[in-house]
């Protein structure tokens, strides 16, 4: 009985432990964001009524922004799920607050709270013993180029549903053109099909349409173009072809708004000083949503450092990343909390003085799904980083290989985005030799321990 009694008075005792903290924040206030209306609560000294509800619409919020201003609060968090809380966050931002927008299970992870206490009295409360840490969110002028990209790429992935639906309309006739040709979206593929929708049907002329590169004889392109030309599929093959190319019309509309964007960003480097970009022989292989301007260019002027000498690193997979963490590396005080922020460093889940996992963090972040498409680029890169992906593989797997080359490429990222230069490949015999060093140095530590003498043979020519 009595230990019932010493554990009771110890759970008081955390109860009352948040209470007895002294404020730090002591200008803060909490924002429970909603779809209809925002609750919002300011210290208790402030106002006879610190607790108050504010509509969506805009004009609630620049009366909300006054009210906050009027409290002499200087420092706003905020909980939200959605895309209901950039309004409020775009608007007390301008108006001089200081605006955190915090992760809601986060929030629930703190012990203490009363449940007769509203959502943003709870945040406020928090946020004044500074208790609450704000996700990252770039500054303003890279969050508008962040939303031209994201568009971009939602616009890239309709496109991709019509060309699978073109596809199925392809096969459904029996028309083999996907196993002639790499890309029914090439140049080569547009042709044929709009010769289909526009009437042809004789295989050896729409074979004729074939680019020189193709590597199928007009022969095999024509067997594979014998079909059954059902009215129903072509009809739906032209609405999807008349689809597709309006979402290529959009995407070039967006590549004009971003290059003119980027043109107005502020240099790092001048233009003059800017040398023509000499490409890897990984990044001349340019994909098909490569916009026509000179894209590589704009990067290194507004970043300082050509981030696609780094093998793997291609134009559109550099500019996401940029998109993505901005131009300040000082956001992130130290690699480790720049990959741990894109959840590619290895977890630290230790217990008791033994490591029970160490599987990295499930993070939803496009800037770490970049640099993963980037270490799997890297399967057949006869580069340093190259065979370091290929010796991973072979040890751990495909998966983990692509996490931790990923890993790697951020860290390479990291120390040119804060220290600048260039990167130079060291060579896959340079790294192999390197390897080589550390596997016979692991091998004398161990030989050494256990009494032995390592002795290593020359190689025979």
């Amino acid at each position: 009985m009595g230990k019932y009694k010493r554990k009771s008075s110890s759970k008081a005792s955390k109860k009352k432990s948040l209470d007895s903290l002294n404020p730090i924040n002591l200008n803060a206030a909490g924002i429970d964001i909603g779809a209809d209306s925002h609750w919002v609560s300011v210290p208790a000294d402030r106002d006879e009524q610190p607790v108050r509800e504010f509509k969506c619409y805009t004009l609630n919020l620049y009366a909300l922004a006054d009210w906050l201003k009027q409290c002499q609060v200087e420092t706003v968090v905020m909980e939200s799920t959605g895309v209901y809380w950039i309004p409020v966050f775009q608007i007390l931002e301008t108006r001089g607050l200081e605006v955190l927008l915090v992760n809601s299970h986060h929030v629930k992870t703190v012990p203490g709270r009363k449940s007769d206490v509203l959502d943003c009295q709870w945040l406020q409360q928090l946020h004044s013993y500074s208790l609450l840490a704000g996700s990252f969110r770039p500054r303003d002028e890279i969050c508008v180029l962040r939303s031209y990209i994201r568009h971009q790429d939602n616009l890239i992935r309709s496109a991709g549903t019509h060309v699978q639906r073109m596809q199925q309309a392809l096969t459904q006739m029996n028309l083999q053109l996907h196993r002639v040709i790499s890309d029914i979206t090439g140049k080569t593929g547009l042709k044929i099909i709009r010769a289909m929708v526009a009437g042809e049907r004789n295989p050896q002329t729409l074979a004729s349409f074939k680019d020189g590169r193709i590597r199928r004889t007009s022969e095999e392109i024509a067997a594979a173009l014998i079909g059954d030309y059902r009215a129903e599929h072509l009809f739906v093959l032209q609405q999807e072809l008349q689809l597709y190319e309006m979402y290529q019309q959009q995407i070039a509309q967006c590549d004009q708004e971003i290059e003119a964007y980027l043109t107005n960003l502020d240099s790092q480097i001048e233009l003059e000083a800017i040398e023509p970009l000499k490409k890897s022989p990984l990044t001349k292989k340019y994909s098909s949503n490569t916009p026509a301007f000179d894209l590589a260019t704009h990067l290194y002027r507004i970043s300082g450092v050509d981030f696609t000498r780094i093998d793997g690193l291609g134009v559109l997979t550099v500019q996401t990343i940029l998109s993505e963490v901005g131009l300040d590396p000082s956001r992130f005080p130290t690699v480790k909390h720049f990959t741990s922020w894109l959840g590619l460093c290895p977890g630290s889940r230790v217990s008791g003085g033994k490591v029970k996992s160490s599987q990295t963090r499930l993070v939803v972040n496009r800037a770490a799904n970049s640099f993963r498409m980037a270490a799997h680029a890297l399967r057949r890169s006869q580069t340093a980083l190259g065979a370091f992906f290929r010796r991973l593989r072979s040890r751990l797997g495909t998966p983990k290989a692509i996490t931790a080359t990923a890993h790697k490429l951020a860290r390479i990222f990291y120390y040119l985005w804060t220290k600048g230069g260039e990167y130079h490949d060291p060579g896959i015999d340079i790294y192999e030799q390197q390897y080589q060093q550390r596997v016979l140095k692991n091998l004398q530590r161990k030989a050494d321990q256990l009494g032995f003498e390592l002795v290593v043979k020359a190689s025979s020519a």
